[in-house]
């Protein structure tokens, strides 16, 4: 993935045999799912050919992808693609998130982001020690920092 680019999904199973595929997206930009958009997958480029929901997915079709070998060729790939603009006042890209510290509104520092884990209700940061913290507790974002206000005993009963 380049510096620039962001992670906008994972491939699943095929789907049929004409060489559609489940598609859990990582974005809620509509421009990802219209006909012609790109997305990169190493050194290739995909094309959208088609999209439709399915289940909480995508069921999606990527131009040259006609058949189901095709299609499983393409199974745990990530697709990446290039920003489509600012995120907006209030918004935060999540790949940014990444090794920023976090804290929470008492200045306590409580580890680094590890990981976000993309969930149905609110993506998870997933700080190095294992504890679990939904974005929704997320109040503050300064350079490298999360500040949080998580309810009380909510990281205590992390750390049991």
């Amino acid at each position: 993935m380049g510096a620039a680019e962001l992670e906008l999904g994972r491939v699943g199973r095929p789907h049929g045999v004409r060489g559609e595929v489940v598609l859990t997206l990582h974005t809620d930009r509509p421009e990802r799912t219209a006909p012609g958009a790109v997305f990169h997958v190493g050194d290739r480029t995909l094309v959208l050919a088609s999209a439709r929901p399915h289940q909480g997915r995508w069921l999606v079709r990527f131009e040259g992808v006609t058949d189901r070998e095709a299609a499983e060729e393409l199974r745990g790939a990530t697709l990446v693609g290039e920003p489509l603009d600012d995120p907006g006042e209030g918004r935060i890209w999540v790949h940014e998130l990444v090794g920023d510290e976090v804290r929470d509104v008492h200045g306590h520092a409580l580890g680094h982001v590890l990981e976000v884990e993309v969930n149905p209700a609110h993506d998870i940061l997933v700080l190095e020690d294992g504890v679990l913290v939904p974005m929704v507790f997320v109040v503050d974002r300064r350079p490298g920092v999360l500040v949080i206000d998580p309810p009380e005993g909510l990281l205590d009963l992390d750390r049991t």
